[in-house]
């Protein structure tokens, strides 16, 4: 398969996935109540699990190795892979079913759908689907940087021009996960405005230009970025490790990543 075929072959795997997800969604309403309250397990390092994480990587698994090339799979869900078998992996998918758990099990919509593919230690392609607000991201290299919302044509997106210095730094941040360090950021970045948004809807937000920058002062896994980085990278931004500068890599011998900083510079 082709680069394009790969990517058209992702989105239709998010999408599919989403809708797994949706089947265990129960939707935040003001003054009612929940009619499904998902009950997440927790994971060793006290992460919530819920049966939709399962289903949704379940389905992508069966879906990738249904593919006409069989790549290595990384999931945040999977068994942990050794280096030594990693090792050998030129190409390999890298994905996170459902990225921002609690705000699933908050019922606020802001959790996607990861999927890239990785090449040599960067991101090739990769889709953000957030199923609950029929909103995709997608973006492979050489092909630039998409969004599609609800039924609506696709479009070209680019992150924000910062020629007007004195317009404010539009910021997005975690919603769980801001980090001590994001006020002393946000200081050196005044005059600045802060939106909070879960997942990784941060990198859809600065690909499209609704954010200047996303910086992230706390643990993240490789799963967690790999899609939005090549989004953001296509549409014209970078995310480089901070405050070291190196654009981030992938297939490490810790899948941990370093802090960064997203942006469109």
């Amino acid at each position: 398969m082709n680069l394009d075929e790969l990517l058209d072959a992702a989105r239709r795997i998010a999408a599919a996935a989403g809708d797994a997800i949706l089947a265990h969604y129960a939707p935040a309403t003001p003054g009612a109540p929940r009619a499904r309250t998902p009950e997440p397990h927790h994971k060793h390092d006290g992460s919530p699990l819920t049966a939709a994480d399962l289903d949704a990587d379940r389905l992508i698994r069966e879906r990738l190795a249904a593919l006409p090339d069989a790549l290595p799979l990384l999931s945040e869900e999977g068994r942990e892979e050794p280096l030594a078998a990693r090792r050998a992996w030129r190409r390999f998918w890298l994905v996170d079913p459902l990225d921002g758990t609690r705000e699933f099990v908050e019922g606020n919509g802001e959790f996607t759908v990861n999927l890239a593919l990785v090449e040599d230690g960067r991101p090739l392609l990769g889709v953000v689907h957030a199923p609950a607000l029929a909103l995709t991201y997608w973006a492979a290299r050489g092909r630039g940087a998409w969004k599609r919302a609800g039924t609506g044509a696709p479009e070209s997106i680019r992150v924000a021009s910062r020629r007007a210095r004195a317009e404010p730094w539009r910021v997005v941040g975690s919603r769980s996960h801001a980090g001590a360090s994001l006020g002393p950021f946000l200081a050196a970045h005044d005059p600045h405005v802060l939106c909070s948004v879960g997942s990784a809807l941060k990198f859809g937000f600065v690909a499209e230009g609704r954010a200047h920058v996303y910086p992230r002062f706390g643990p993240t896994m490789e799963w967690d970025t790999a899609a939005g980085q090549a989004i953001v990278e296509e549409a014209g931004g970078s995310v480089r490790a901070h405050p070291e500068g190196g654009v981030l890599r992938y297939n490490k011998p810790s899948l941990v990543n370093p802090w960064f900083v997203a942006s469109c510079e």
